[in-house]
Formats: structure tokens, C-alpha cells, sequence
């Protein structure tokens, strides 16, 4: 019903640079640029911040909108920094928190981005003609020829890597009593692998841990998939004639019904959100950050800023993203590795050395785990 004066109202402010897109990021260490940006663009962002509050506030009183304004505008953390957050938990205002990773919590674990075709994974699917690189994961084609994925999946079946320090400091924060729930992109199982609950687990983009019969959805654990893919075989049901595909999304699939069942409880309830190694341009598991009430802190740990929102959308409470502007009031960006950010984290928290035994124990388990696999798998071999 708002829509058309919406769409007047970005023009109006696209018109005078308000709703432009934001510059590019340009890093520089030199006085010049410093003094570049002292004069006129800083009068420029002064008057656009106030033309927004203006707008805001009409909005607020004219149309309805931003009933609680006000109240959106209080200062959730004392500072916006790391060191914000960590004071924020250890004043106990923090007893349920959202965890949400993309794959940058596993390229420490030596894990390649394989839907990048610059990855060299796919150079060994290039006998098979695919129509190009990403066909490995799309439903239409795997129905077609499935045997490319099973040759890709060979070289990325969970139990090659190891678990990372973040991996770890999601499992100590679940050990505490502090992780409502985990939402996770990735498709490797290295969660699992480091100890967190299925429970608290949600696998937005689908797991090799369980396998479904295409056909008669008969269902196979990691095993039996396993077993199959490393014997160079196209995994066949065992009731049907149907081809077993891992529960990873392909794309042209919905995501798991757990993944939207559990949305609107979960994000309601947390007190705190902590984003890493995600680029949060992948949707709907993007526009989760939107989800969390507006006095809960987001803390983005990341290689690079990544969430940031629509300006206009933010301006009328509708979710615009992240914000790591000095007019935040809840939103952290730790700019850095994951595993350090995670590690700087658990520090400042108290508990580093806690998650340094820990990472440290559970390799030696996994290392002593394969070493007897090892064995066993050359006793069981023909002479």
C-alpha cells in the first residue's frame, strides 16, 4: 500500500547522494588522504545524517513507523569494539547465543572453496563436458550424471580435515551452557566432527552426514556413503534401483525444514549474535542477522566488513543489515582470521587456555583415531 511513496521517497534520496551506493573501500596510511577527507565530504555526510534523522523521525510521526524508535536508537554496548562485547557477556547481559559461520571458519582446516571454479578441483571434471563448473551441484544435472559430484566429493569427504579453533569455540560455548543454537553454511560436518550437539545444530545448506535414496528416501548414515564414494561407485539404494545423494542442498533444492522451523523461536530468545567467515550474501541465510531483536549485539568476526544493509530499509526498521557506522548502537566488526578472532575472543573472555587444551586434546584424538584406522585398514588389505 506504501510501496509507491517508498520507491518516490529512494528516488528523492538517491537524488541528493543519500541512498547512493557506499564508496569503495580504499585503505591508505598516508596524511593526504586524511586531510582529503576532513573538508567538504564531512560536511556532506553532516548533512546527510541529518536529512535522515528528519526523515526518520516523519516517518515515525506521520506515517506510523519506528514506533519505537527511540528506544532502537539506545546504546546496547558501551563501546563498539571487541573489547564491548566481552564486557557486555562477562556483566551477565548474555546467556543465549546465536552462532552463525559460513566457510571461512574452515579454510584454516586446509578445506578449498570447491564451488570456485579457480579452485583446481574441477579440473578433473573436465572430461565429463559439464556445462559449466557449478552444473556439479545443481539438482537437474546430478540426476543426469551424478558421477562427477561422487569424484569431487572424494576429495572433500568430512573426516580429512580437522576442525578448527572456531569449530572449538562454538563447542566450549555450547559446554558452558551459552549456545542457543549454531547456523551453519557449511557442508563439511567439521561441527559435528569437534563435538557440537546435533541438537544445537542448524545445517543450513545440508550435510554429508546423513544420505537419502532419491527415489524411495530411504535414509544412510556417513558410513555407508563413505564406503561407496571411496570405492569409485555411484552409491545405488539398497531397496530401490534409486541413486543416494548426501542431504547437501544442490541448487534448484529448498533448504532443510529445520532450517525455517527453528528461525523465529531461536533469533527471538538470543541476547547475542556472533557472525564468522561469512560473506552474508547467500539468501535467506543472509538476512538472518535481520532476525534478532534490536537491543541484541551482532558481532561480525571476518576477513572483511560483510552484512551491511540497505540504507533506506534500516531507516524504516525493516532489517537493513548490519550497520558499523559510528551511529551503531550494537553492531562489532573484528576484522582478521577467524581462528584468531575466535582465539582473542575466548582470551579477553578468560577461557583461552581452556579452548587451547581443548583444540590441542581433541587433535591428538583425531590423529590417534586415524593412525588405528590406518592399521586396521592395512591388516584387513590382500597380500
Amino acid at each position: 500500500m506504501f510501496l509507491r511513496p517508498l520507491l518516490s521517497l529512494r528516488r528523492s534520496l538517491s537524488s541528493v547522494g543519500i541512498m547512493a551506493s557506499k564508496p569503495a573501500k580504499v585503505e591508505s596510511n598516508s596524511s593526504s588522504d586524511d586531510e582529503a577527507t576532513s573538508g567538504p565530504s564531512r560536511v556532506s555526510d553532516a548533512k546527510d545524517d541529518s536529512t535522515i534523522e528528519m526523515i526518520r523521525r516523519y516517518m515515525a510521526d506521520k506515517l506510523g513507523f519506528l514506533d519505537s524508535e527511540e528506544k532502537s536508537h539506545q546504546k546496547v554496548l558501551e563501546e563498539l569494539t571487541l573489547d564491548g562485547v566481552v564486557k557486555h557477556i562477562k556483566d551477565g547481559k548474555v546467556k543465549r547465543i546465536i552462532t552463525m559461520a559460513g566457510a571461512g571458519i574452515s579454510t584454516s582446516a586446509g578445506i578449498p572453496d570447491f564451488r570456485s571454479p579457480e579452485s583446481g578441483l574441477y579440473n578433473n571434471l573436465e572430461k565429463y563436458n559439464l556445462p559449466h563448473p557449478q552444473a556439479v551441484f545443481e539438482i537437474d544435472f546430478f540426476q543426469e550424471n551424478p558421477k562427477p559430484f561422487f569424484l569431487l566429493a572424494k576429495e572433500l569427504y568430512p573426516g580429512s580435515f580437522k576442525p578448527t579453533i572456531c569449530h572449538y569455540f562454538i563447542k566450549l560455548l555450547n559446554e558452558k551452557g551459552m549456545l542457543l543454537r549454531h547456523y551453519t553454511q557449511n557442508i563439511d560436518t567439521l561441527e559435528r566432527v569437534a563435538g557440537v550437539p546435533g541438537e544445537v545444530l542448524i545445517e543450513a545448506h545440508g550435510t554429508f552426514y546423513t544420505s537419502h535414496c532419491l527415489e524411495c528416501r530411504a535414509e544412510y548414515e556417513l558410513e555407508w556413503m563413505k564406503e561407496r564414494i571411496f570405492s569409485d561407485q555411484i552409491p545405488i539404494c539398497e531397496k530401490c534401483p534409486g541413486v543416494v545423494k548426501p542431504d547437501i542442498v544442490f541448487f534448484g533444492e529448498n533448504l532443510p525444514d529445520r532450517f525455517y522451523s527453528s528461525i523465529s523461536k531461536d533469533f527471538d530468545e538470543a541476547d547475542l549474535l556472533i557472525v564468522m567467515g561469512s560473506s552474508l550474501v547467500v539468501q535467506p541465510f543472509a538476512s538472518l542477522v535481520n532476525k534478532v531483536k534490536h537491543d541484541c549485539p551482532r558481532l561480525l568476526i571476518n576477513r572483511e566488513k560483510a552484512g551491511e544493509g540497505d540504507r533506506l530499509m534500516a531507516l524504516l526498521g525493516m532489517g537493513g543489515g548490519m550497520d558499523f557506522s559510528d551511529k551503531s548502537t550494537r553492531d562489532v566488526a573484528w576484522l582478521g582470521d577467524c581462528d584468531d578472532g575466535c582465539q582473542l575472543l575466548a582470551d579477553k573472555l578468560g577461557w583461552g587456555d581452556e579452548l587451547r587444551k581443548l583444540v590441542k586434546e581433541e587433535h591428538e584424538r583425531i590423529d590417534k583415531e586415524k593412525e588405528s584406522e590406518t592399521k586396521a585398514e592395512g591388516k584387513g588389505a590382500k597380500p
